[in-house]
C-alpha cells in the first residue's frame, strides 16, 4: 500500500476503506508520509469529501494513533466527567468562563483546547496571556488536577491524538480547514481520548464560522453526536450562530478579560446567554436534575454568587499562571496603540462580518498565519456597535488595538470597507441558539 495510491484515490472521488485511512494516518503520525503527502490528501477530501464511514474511521484511526485517557478510576462510581468542544469561531472564549462554571458545580470538566486555526481564535493562545500558565500537561498532571479541583484545560499533547495535532497545524497553512469530514474527526478525535463520559459540543454556523449554512451544520453536529454515541458517550449539540463576533471583543488577552468580566455576573448578553446554554446541557448529560431551562437558571446563578469566579482562580493557580493578572486585567498585555474606527453615516448596523472583524485580528498579530507564527496576545478588536445597534456618523463602531500605525491604519480601512455595513432601516434581531441535536 502506498500513500500516493491513497491520495490519487481519493483525488478521483471513491471512497477509501478503513484500512486505507488507518494505513495513511499511521504513516503520517510516524514521520514515514511527509507534510506534502498530507497536504495532498487533505486538499483531495476538500474537493471530493467523505463518506460517514470515512469520517469515523478516520476518526478511529486518530484516536488510536495515541494514548487514550481512562479516567474511570478519579472519581466514585457513577460520577460522569464532562467535556466541551467548539467548531471555532470569532470572538468565542466560552471555555474561558464555562469550564469552571460547570466545574463549581460539581461536574469535573477535563478538556483538551487547541490554538487559533484561521481566523478563528484559539482558548490555549488566550490563556497564554497569562504569565507563568501552562498548557502543556502530562497524563499524570491532568488526572491529578481533575481529581483535586475539578477542572484542566491543557494543549493537545503528543500522547493523545497525534495524529490530528499534526493534520490540525497543516490545515490552518493549507486552506484545508473548512472541510466537514476533517473537523469531524479532528474534534472527536481529541474528545474520545481526552476520557469524557459526556460531551457537549458548540457547532457555529454563520460567516465567522467554517460552516456558512444551516443544513451543513445539523449535518456535521449528527455526524460527531453519532460518532461519539457509537463511542459510549453521552452526546448532544448546540449549534450557535457566528454571523456576527461572540461578545465584544476580538483578541486574546482582550477576550480573557471579558470572560473574566462573565465569571463576575457581567458579560455581554449573547456570550453569557451561550455559556449558559451549554453549561446547561453539560450538566443535563451529567446526570443534575431539572428542566433544561431549571438547568440554565441554576448556571446563571453561579455566574453571579461568585463561585465559578472561585474555581477559575483555582484552575490558573494549579497550572502556575500569575494569578495577579487575573485579579486585576490591567496587568494582562496591553497594545500600544488604541484608536476608534468611526462610523461613517448614521443608520443601523445591519451586518458584522465575523469573518472579517476575525482576519483583521490575526493581520494585526493575534492569529497566525504560518504555524510557527508568534501570536501578539495584546492586539485585537472591541466591539462598541453590534447588529441592530443605531449608530451616529462619527461615533466609534469598534476599538483596535494595535501594535503600530500602519496596522492601526490597514485594520480600520478593512473594517470600515469590509465588517461593518450600515442600513437605513433596523435589521431583523440576530437569533444565538438555532437548536440543539442530542
Amino acid at each position: 500500500m502506498r500513500a500516493v495510491d491513497i491520495i490519487v484515490r481519493k483525488r478521483d472521488g471513491a471512497e477509501l476503506t478503513a484500512e486505507q485511512i488507518e494505513f495513511f494516518i499511521e504513516g503520517y503520525a510516524k514521520g514515514a508520509i511527509p507534510d506534502y503527502q498530507a497536504a495532498a490528501w487533505a486538499m483531495a477530501i476538500y474537493f471530493q469529501g467523505m463518506s460517514d464511514a470515512e469520517a469515523t474511521a478516520l476518526t478511529l484511526a486518530m484516536l488510536h494513533s495515541g494514548q487514550q485517557l481512562d479516567l474511570r478510576d478519579l472519581f466514585p462510581p457513577g460520577s460522569v466527567i464532562v467535556d466541551k468542544h467548539s467548531t471555532g469561531g470569532v470572538g468565542d472564549k466560552t471555555t474561558l468562563a464555562l469550564a469552571p462554571l460547570v466545574a463549581s458545580l460539581g461536574l469535573p470538566v477535563g478538556k483538551l483546547s487547541g490554538r487559533g486555526l484561521g481566523f478563528s481564535g484559539g482558548t490555549i493562545d488566550k490563556l497564554e496571556s497569562i504569565a507563568g500558565f501552562s498548557v502543556d500537561i502530562a497524563s499524570e498532571q491532568f488526572m491529578r488536577q481533575l481529581r483535586e479541583i475539578g477542572v484542566v484545560l491543557g494543549s493537545q499533547t503528543a500522547e493523545l491524538a497525534p495524529a490530528d495535532g499534526k493534520l490540525y497545524a497543516l490545515r490552518d497553512v493549507t486552506g484545508t480547514v473548512p472541510v466537514l469530514p476533517l473537523i469531524a474527526s479532528s474534534i472527536m478525535s481529541k474528545k474520545l481520548a481526552s476520557g469524557a463520559d459526556a460531551i457537549v459540543l458548540d457547532v457555529k454556523v454563520g460567516q465567522g464560522a467554517f460552516i456558512h449554512d444551516l443544513e451543513e451544520a445539523s449535518h456535521l453536529a449528527q455526524l460527531m453526536v453519532g460518532i461519539g454515541r457509537n463511542a459510549g458517550r453521552r452526546m448532544a449539540a448546540v449549534i450557535s450562530s457566528m454571523d456576527q463576533p461572540l461578545g465584544r471583543t476580538v483578541g486574546n488577552a482582550l477576550e480573557l478579560k471579558e470572560a473574566i468580566d462573565a465569571l463576575h455576573g457581567h458579560g455581554p448578553e449573547d456570550f453569557t446567554q451561550l455559556v449558559v446554554t451549554l453549561a446547561g446541557e453539560m450538566l443535563r448529560l451529567g446526570g443534575r436534575p431539572g428542566t433544561r431551562e431549571e438547568l440554565q437558571a441554576l448556571a446563571k446563578v453561579q455566574l453571579l454568587n461568585g463561585q465559578a469566579w472561585n474555581k477559575f482562580h483555582q484552575l490558573i493557580a494549579a497550572q502556575g499562571g500569575d494569578v495577579a493578572m487575573i485579579d486585576d486585567p490591567s496587568l494582562l498585555p496591553a497594545a500600544p496603540i488604541v484608536e476608534p474606527a468611526l462610523a461613517p453615516g448614521s443608520g443601523w448596523v445591519a451586518e458584522l462580518r465575523a469573518d472579517q472583524v476575525g482576519l483583521v485580528t490575526v493581520a494585526l498579530g493575534g492569529g497566525r498565519q504560518r504555524k510557527d507564527d508568534l501570536i501578539d496576545h495584546a492586539v485585537g478588536v472591541v466591539l462598541e456597535a453590534k447588529i441592530g445597534d443605531a449608530v451616529e456618523a462619527g461615533q466609534p463602531l469598534c476599538w483596535i488595538h494595535a501594535p503600530d500605525e500602519k496596522r492601526l491604519a490597514e485594520a480600520r480601512r478593512r473594517l470600515l470597507l469590509s465588517a461593518y455595513c450600515i442600513s437605513e432601516s433596523p435589521p431583523a434581531p440576530p437569533v444565538l441558539i438555532h437548536k440543539i441535536v442530542e
